[in-house]
C-alpha cells in the first residue's frame, strides 16, 4: 500500500498538454485591433525619454495635453494585487494566529465571490475583477492550473488543522514557524510561488506586455482620459508593483531592498540584482513610447522587462533549490518557483520542462522531500541555469 504519493498529487492536477495552440481568454472576447507604426497616436505633446530617470515618479509623469490632469489609471492592477495580498495574509494566519483557514474561504478570494474579503480588504468585494480570470489565460490547460491552486487550497486547509502536531515524515505538523504535510511540503509557499507565475508573470508578461499591446492608442476609451493602449500599460505596472517608484528608485544591486515591494517586485530585486534596476525605467520608457505612439520602442521596453522578470523567477527557482537540502520551507518556495518556470514563454521553460523538474525531484509515487538527495537537486539546478542562463 502506498503512503505518500505526493508526485501523483502534484501531476494528477497539472497533466502536461503538450502541442495544444496556447490562447489568451480575454474578459472582452472581441478581437483586439491590429495596431501599426502608421497608426496615429491621440497624444500630440510627446515625451523627450532623456527626461526620464530611474526615480522618476510613474503617475505624474504622464498628462493629458490640455488641463496636464494624470492619465494614469492603475486601480485594476492594484486591486488585483491586493487581492493576492489578501490571499497570502489568510494562509498566513494558520501560524500567526494559529486558526484552522477553510478552502472555500480560500477559492472564493481566487474567484471574488461570496464576500470573502474582510477588514482592510473589505472593499474588494465590491468589484468584479478576480485573480482567477487572468491565472494562467495564455495556458490551453488553464483549467488544469486552476485545479492545481484548488487543490493546493484543500492541502493547506487541510494541514493548518495539525498545528499541534511536529512535522515529520508521513505526520503533517509544524516545523519551526512553517505548517508542513506528511510529505514535507510546505504549502503555503508552494501557492504564492505558483500565484506569482501563474498569475504576476502570465499576465503581466504573456497577456499585457505582449497581446495587449495591440490595444487601441487612437482614442481615448469612452469617458475616460487615457488610450486603451495606455490603459494596458499602467495596468501591468499596478500587477507589478503598488509603488509610484519601482522599489523607491534604489538602482544600485548593493542598495537596501524596498519592503514596500511584495512578491513578483520583491523576488525581481532578490534574484536578478545584474537587471532589476532597469525595470522602472523601463516602465516608464515604454508609457512614454505609448504617449509618443513609438510602437517599436514600446515593444522594445516591454521585452526588457519580460526577459527581466523571466529570469529573476528562474533565478528564485534555481536559488531556492540550492537552500533546499534538509530545510523544508526553502524547498516550499523553490517547489512553488519551478512550478511557475513554464510561464516563462521568452526564456522557453514550458509545461514540460516545469514537469520534467518535478519529476527529478519526486522519482516515484512514493517519494517525499525527506527522500530528495544531494544528487537530485544537482540536477534540478543544473537544469534551470542551463534554461534561464545562470552562472
Amino acid at each position: 500500500m502506498h503512503t505518500f504519493t505526493f508526485k501523483n498529487r502534484v501531476l494528477v492536477l497539472v497533466a502536461v498538454l503538450i502541442g495544444f495552440t496556447t490562447a489568451c481568454k480575454k474578459k472582452n472576447d472581441d478581437p483586439a485591433p491590429v495596431v501599426t507604426e502608421s497608426t496615429p497616436g491621440y497624444r500630440t505633446v510627446k515625451i523627450d525619454y532623456s527626461t526620464l530617470t530611474a526615480t522618476t515618479p510613474y503617475s505624474t509623469t504622464f498628462l493629458d495635453d490640455a488641463k496636464k490632469d494624470s492619465t494614469v489609471n492603475r486601480n485594476e492592477g492594484r486591486n488585483r494585487l491586493r487581492m493576492f495580498r489578501a490571499l497570502a495574509t489568510y494562509i498566513s494566519s494558520s501560524i500567526t494566529a494559529g486558526t484552522a483557514i477553510d478552502s472555500t474561504t480560500l477559492s472564493n478570494m481566487f474567484a471574488n465571490k461570496n464576500a470573502p474579503f474582510t477588514g482592510g480588504y473589505a472593499n474588494l468585494n465590491n468589484l468584479d475583477i478576480n485573480i482567477k480570470e487572468v491565472t494562467a489565460s495564455t495556458k490551453a490547460n488553464q483549467a488544469e492550473v486552476h485545479n492545481y491552486l484548488e487543490y493546493a487550497f484543500g492541502r493547506m486547509a487541510y494541514i493548518s488543522t495539525k498545528a499541534s502536531q511536529t512535522a515529520a515524515k508521513g505526520v503533517a505538523g509544524k516545523s519551526g514557524n512553517y505548517l508542513l504535510d506528511e510529505a514535507g511540503v510546505e504549502w503555503a509557499q508552494v501557492i504564492q510561488k505558483a500565484l506569482i507565475g501563474a498569475y504576476q508573470l502570465d499576465y503581466i508578461s504573456n497577456v499585457l506586455l505582449n497581446t495587449g499591446l495591440n490595444a487601441d492608442n487612437q482614442y481615448l476609451v469612452p469617458g475616460k482620459k487615457y488610450t486603451e493602449l495606455e490603459h494596458v500599460w499602467d495596468e501591468a505596472y499596478g500587477v507589478f508593483t503598488y509603488n509610484d517608484i519601482y522599489n523607491g528608485g534604489v538602482t544600485d544591486p548593493a542598495g537596501a531592498k524596498n519592503s514596500l515591494e511584495v512578491y513578483l517586485g520583491s523576488y525581481a530585486w532578490e534574484y536578478n540584482k545584474a537587471d532589476y534596476g532597469k525595470l522602472h525605467l523601463a516602465f516608464l520608457k515604454g508609457r512614454a513610447a505609448i504617449v509618443n505612439n513609438d510602437l517599436t520602442e514600446m515593444r522594445a521596453q516591454a521585452t526588457i522587462i519580460r526577459n527581466i522578470l523571466e529570469k529573476a523567477l528562474g533565478g528564485a527557482a534555481w536559488g531556492y533549490m540550492n537552500k533546499a537540502t534538509g530545510a523544508p520551507h526553502a524547498f516550499g518556495e523553490g517547489f512553488g518557483f519551478i512550478y511557475s518556470t513554464r510561464f516563462c514563454e521568452l526564456t522557453g521553460a514550458d509545461d514540460a520542462f516545469s514537469e520534467g523538474l518535478i519529476d527529478d525531484l519526486f522519482t516515484t509515487d512514493e517519494t517525499t522531500f525527506y527522500d530528495i538527495t544531494a544528487a537530485q537537486y544537482s540536477t534540478v539546478k543544473n537544469k534551470i541555469a542551463s534554461k534561464f542562463n545562470l552562472q
